[in-house]
């Protein structure tokens, strides 16, 4: 395959509890792209349930194949390469996905490309901001991921710190549902933390676990547990404005620490750049402070745009277009093995 022309890529996302197919062309960008959220499906269990999952893919992701290839206005024999997430993620997630663009790369003898779901995140906000160059420092926030990577170049990534327990996402749901508020939980508390004003509502005081701490690992997990501690001191069904007041709270904590080690980061590193990304990435209070770091210390912050934040074929596509376009991949196979890597670790990738 010829990385000098244009070429179509469709990109095949079901990692988790989004099932995304975008088409992505290496010259114009996103042709089109189709997302189906399963939010609703999992809301009344209070987190995703694998199972469900999996058949939710398997039910919309043909017919979303259909729609995207419309609204692109392009047929399938247009299309050049077919990409699709190989890890990390659920099993049956996973597979979906999986199964479904190994049939169509068999059908058409098309190439097949499995992506990093992680290294997807971290180059999402070149699809929009074309000043941004590696390297850079990375940090993926998600429901299932809490990393900081210096991304030294496509495909070069070198882990720097991550959570020991929770991820920050899934902090933000446990909180949410200690609260009493809906699932998912990080735009729930955010919400909710929009409320707060110093002259009307309490101030709750919560830890920062390992904000001083010299390597650059996170916990949320403490956090958390503070925020079950508060409520279980009040004694009583908490008023809407203790609620406030916990929720501005836990979000303040969690700012302060994702800040301090983006900080710690660039400091270590000498780079005077960095990414943030992944779902928790469209939280604005986060968007905020970094921002207010970047200009104190005249470095460069970058952002997906903020549908591209949660799970999505479009950054499938484009992570495969650059590679394409890179040349780095000398060979795509149509039956890679294994398929999927639920465990597939940044620091150790490999397309064959």
């Amino acid at each position: 395959m010829n990385s000098n022309q244009s070429h179509i890529v469709l990109g095949i996302e079901t990692s988790c509890d989004e099932t995304g197919l975008a088409l992505y062309d290496t010259r114009k960008g996103i042709l089109a792209e189709v997302l189906s959220s399963q939010i609703e499906v999992h809301a009344a269990y209070g987190g995703v349930v694998p199972e469900i999952a999996s058949r939710d893919h398997a039910s919309k992701i043909s017919p979303l194949f259909g729609q995207v290839l419309s609204d692109a206005n392009i047929c399938f024999g247009d299309i050049s390469l077919i990409a699709y997430t190989r890890g990390p993620g659920l099993a049956g997630a996973l597979m979906v996905g999986a199964a479904f663009a190994q049939g169509l790369a068999w059908h058409s003898n098309k190439p097949l490309l499995g992506i990093n779901h992680l290294e997807a995140h971290l180059l999402s906000p070149m699809m929009s901001i074309t000043d941004l160059s590696f390297p850079y420092v990375g940090m993926l926030i998600s429901g299932g991921h809490t990393q900081i990577f210096h991304v030294e170049g496509l495909g070069n990534y070198k882990l720097l710190g991550e959570t020991k327990d929770d991820a920050i996402g899934e902090a933000f749901d446990k909180t949410a549902k200690l609260l009493g508020l809906g699932y998912p939980g990080g735009p729930a508390v955010s919400k909710m933390a929009k409320e707060f004003s110093p002259e009307v509502h309490p101030i709750t005081y919560l830890p920062k676990p390992m904000l001083h701490s010299p390597d650059l690992d996170m916990s949320f997990s403490g956090i958390k547990t503070a925020v079950k501690n508060s409520i279980k001191k009040i004694g009583k069904p908490l008023t809407q404005d203790q609620k406030i007041s916990i929720a501005k709270s836990f979000e303040d904590a969690c700012t302060e620490v994702v800040v301090e080690k983006i900080r710690k980061s660039c400091v270590q590193t000498g780079l005077t750049k960095f990414v943030i990304t992944g779902g928790v990435s469209a939280n604005s209070n986060i968007r905020k402070k970094a921002r207010l770091l970047a200009e104190k210390n005249k470095w460069q912050d970058f952002f997906p745009d903020n549908h591209l934040c949660t799970d999505n074929g479009s950054m499938i596509a484009h992570a495969a277009a650059l590679h394409l376009v890179d040349g780095k991949i000398n060979k795509c196979s149509v039956a890679p093995q294994p398929l999927v890597l639920p465990r597939w670790p940044l620091t150790n990738l490999n397309h064959d």
